[in-house]
């Protein structure tokens, strides 16, 4: 049996063994192994599966993962997020559905402190919907802005699936970083625009704020200064390549403990809950990784990475259908997958083949996370929505529907990247340092 027929049978066995609901890391490990030992024998194999999973984890790189993970879970412990929230409403809060619009504006300010758009549903469902319920809000409309903004978090850097893809593409974690900075920001002015537009063609879905007098609005804002200053700081510091991701990621989670605590918003009890919830984030990508890595080794030699790049340069097919093919995959296993082990499981079977026909791997990374956006938003089975559902009372088909106004703008971002690349490589490329 060639080593091509075998590598396409471990990739069913891994979907089955998925399928029946073992952890992902588990399965690749399992079926890795399994391959090694029939394409290279059992003592090689054994002596890989040993030396490869260490080699690649023992790296300083990875230390990049608990510093943002510390950051983003401090962030969720403390009362940052109201702060947020409340100086968005403050700027927001008088045009049509302004706590709506203030929603989207706190989803992409979490996102540059956060890193998991989980983390971000949870903190915005707890802040923003008892308010908008407040102000006799649609539930529905609210429900639909929060299931919307939470999926920024993984745009807007540090972004947690970003920094894995880095890690398993070789590619540079800050460059990544910066290509999300654009996408996010247009992400978020089309959302807002949307919630406007809506909201004054039917003003019952969100009414109009009060509008606050100009020093209320400093007044509200002087509470996330520390915030933007940190973001700005860890963002800067890695464009301008004054530190590295790393060392950035340290100074983020430092930051973030050291403004809890200045505010009071951070005591012991939440700061060791914060810890603890960092090593279960942890544990979850090491393992991960650690049968990732056994399972490439078992992938390049069995060459399917290279039968598949001879396949698309052989068909011959222009980018934007390669394009459009690689959307249907991502929207499809966005709807059932979490981001994380959605780009381990794919990224090392796709990514050599789709450097061979000509993609940047810095536009592939973020267009890859934007189509996990928009997949944990999309039905049947967008896991956001069946999230915000459960926390709003709000039914997983109509939150569907109300959501859709959200999909068609996310479509609108992703097609305008695919158009216009340099979105999302025009800052990466004026980086000081890698």
């Amino acid at each position: 049996m060639s080593p091509e027929i075998i590598g396409l049978l471990a990739i069913v066995a891994l979907i089955v063994l998925i399928a029946l609901r073992m952890w992902i890391g588990v399965a690749m490990g399992v079926v890795g192994l399994v391959g090694l030992i029939i394409l290279r024998g059992m003592d090689q194999a054994l002596m890989m599966a040993a030396e490869v999973p260490f080699t690649n984890i023992n790296s300083y790189t990875l230390t990049v993962i608990p510093m943002f993970a510390l950051m983003g879970m401090v962030i969720s412990e403390s009362s940052i997020g109201t702060d947020l929230f409340k100086a968005c409403n403050a700027w927001l809060g008088s045009v049509r559905g302004g706590l709506s619009a203030a929603t989207v504006a706190t989803s992409g300010l979490l996102g540059a402190i956060c890193g998991s758009h989980m983390v971000g549903t949870v903190i915005l469902s707890k802040i923003a919907l008892p308010e908008m319920k407040r102000y006799k809000y649609d539930g529905s409309f609210a429900a639909a802005t929060v299931c919307a903004g939470a999926p920024l978090s993984i745009i807007i850097p540090p972004s947690l699936p970003l920094i894995v893809y880095g890690i398993i593409t070789e590619q540079s974690i800050g460059k990544l970083f910066m290509s999300g900075i654009i996408p996010g920001v247009v992400m978020i002015c089309v959302f807002i625009a949307i919630i406007v537009v809506r909201c004054t063609q039917r003003p019952e879905l969100g009414p109009r704020g009060a509008s606050m007098p100009f020093a209320e609005r400093l007044k509200s804002s002087k509470g996330i200064i520390p915030v933007v200053i940190l973001f700005v700081a860890v963002l800067g510091g890695i464009y301008f390549g004054i530190f590295t991701t790393t060392e950035s990621g340290a100074i983020g989670s430092a930051g973030a403990i050291i403004i809890s605590i200045c505010y009071r918003s951070m005591n012991g009890r939440k700061f060791l809950l914060a810890i603890k919830e960092t090593a279960m984030i942890i544990g979850m990508i090491f393992s991960l990784l650690l049968g990732t890595y056994i399972f490439i080794r078992f992938i390049s030699y069995s060459k399917i990475p290279f039968v598949v790049s001879e396949f698309l340069v052989n068909l011959d097919a222009p980018l934007p259908l390669l394009m459009l093919a690689l959307a249907l995959i991502y929207i499809v296993l966005g709807m059932l997958i979490p981001e994380i082990p959605m780009i381990i499981l794919t990224i090392p079977i796709l990514y050599p083949a789709l450097m061979s026909v000509g993609f940047d791997p810095i536009w592939l990374g973020i267009f890859v996370v934007l189509m996990m956006a928009l997949g944990a938003v999309t039905p049947p089975i967008g896991m956001v929505v069946f999230i915000v559902s459960g926390l709003s009372g709000v039914s997983v088909p109509t939150l569907f529907k109300a959501v859709m106004p959200f999909i068609i703008g996310d479509l609108c971002v992703i097609v305008l990247v695919c158009i216009f690349p340099q979105m999302a490589t025009w800052l990466p490329s004026l980086m000081y340092a890698n």
